[in-house]
């Protein structure tokens, strides 16, 4: 059996009582964005966030979530932003033009801001591709439980960080 670290990080379990996480998702391909969302919240569950600490935004695309982002930041105190969307590759350049910028409109975010912003946008070639990383075929997994542990570890992060503090081991 393969080490389950060769791909992907290992999920630690943080206690994230304390967070605050903005989650802002695309309303294209609706039904696997809803199991990456629900794979979000279960997470964040996990790691003891409490419901009214976790704010849920909608926008129509993914086109527009480096936008949405920045606002969220810029107008409450969050400690962690989860950005959700399915870019399903089609039969022009359009799926390279939107993956690349809200790739780097997101990154941009994150640092101009200087709060984490977690990368929850599905780049995959085919509705099936997308459907396994949602959780939604058989041997899938949903990547947005991924998400939602990488929001909590960062945010954590950053307040540790923040005030010259840093993680006893690694």
């Amino acid at each position: 059996m393969a080490d389950a670290s060769l791909k992907g990080a290992m999920p630690e379990t943080h206690d994230g009582r304390s967070l605050r996480i903005g989650v802002v998702h695309a309303r294209w391909n609706r039904a696997v964005i809803d199991k990456l969302v629900f794979g979000v919240r279960q997470a964040l569950h996990d790691c003891n966030v409490p419901n009214d600490n976790i704010v849920v935004q909608t926008v129509p695309g993914s086109w527009e979530l480096p936008g949405a982002a920045a606002e969220l930041i810029s107008g409450s105190d969050f400690d962690a932003i989860i950005a959700i969307g399915v870019l399903i590759k089609g039969e022009t350049m359009h799926f390279e033009y939107i993956a690349d910028a809200v790739s780097q409109g997101l990154m941009r975010v994150q640092v101009d801001k200087c709060i984490p912003v977690t990368f929850g946008v599905l780049t995959v070639l085919t509705e099936e591709q997308a459907m396994a990383r949602a959780g939604m075929s058989a041997g899938g997994h949903n990547h947005g439980e991924d998400w939602g542990f990488a929001a909590v570890e960062m945010g954590l992060k950053r307040k540790l960080w923040r005030t010259g503090q840093f993680a006893k081991r690694e």
